[in-house]
């Protein structure tokens, strides 16, 4: 199963736990269910990925807590609050510290199915832009001769075409291709324009906003 489709789920409530599991799995989640979340918390440290369900009200760390941990632990997890009625204002101040949506009880399941997707989008964009920017950080240590053959192989310009844009011989630029593929850690030439785009996308995002 993918861990795209990853539901972590923390209630003290082994009836509401096991109701969810059962819920989540004839929609093809993959779930992991915890009635401690220190227990979650572990977990936690060696996976950030899908989406986490918080139950509000627990006795040992309730789930703003929870949150506040994952957030000092620099974990990703977009959160789900699962909230009673008269917590739907505590909700609404979690959800201002960072999480993506909460879900009343009792759980309408077209409620619950919207705000995990709501999560999981929102964590694939971010796992998105935190690849773009990473990408952006190795073309940028590029030398600026580097960074010249790479933008060229990014439009399509074969190599004799480079050479003669730059004034140089064919071997150069050959050369400077295994040198950038070098510095970027690469082996194939279709990785290095990879990065490249996705370099190019972060800086539209940054324009953007």
């Amino acid at each position: 199963m993918s861990a795209e489709r990853m539901v972590h789920i923390v209630d003290d409530s082994t009836a509401v736990l096991r109701a969810l599991e059962r819920l989540l799995n004839t929609a093809n989640f993959t779930v992991r269910c915890y009635e401690q979340p220190k227990d979650f918390l572990e977990a936690a440290k060696h996976s950030n990925e899908g989406c986490v369900i918080l139950d509000l009200r627990m006795p040992d760390l309730d789930g703003l807590q929870v949150q506040a941990r994952l957030r000092d632990m620099g974990n990703r997890l977009p959160v789900i609050f699962l909230t009673a009625f008269g917590n739907v204002k505590v909700a609404v101040q979690a959800m201002k510290a960072g999480a993506v949506d909460f879900v009343e009880k009792p759980i309408a399941d077209n409620a619950l199915f919207a705000a995990i997707d709501k999560a999981l989008e929102w964590s694939r964009k971010q796992s998105e832009d935190l690849e773009s920017q990473k990408a952006a950080r190795r073309i940028a240590a590029l030398t600026p001769r580097e960074r010249l053959v790479l933008n060229a192989l990014l439009e399509g310009r074969q190599n004799n075409v480079v050479a003669s844009d730059l004034g140089v011989s064919v071997r150069v630029v050959e050369a400077q291709r295994k040198m950038l593929l070098q510095h970027l850690g690469v082996e194939e030439l279709s990785q290095a324009i990879r990065l490249g785009v996705l370099a190019q996308l972060q800086r539209l995002r940054s324009t953007i906003r």
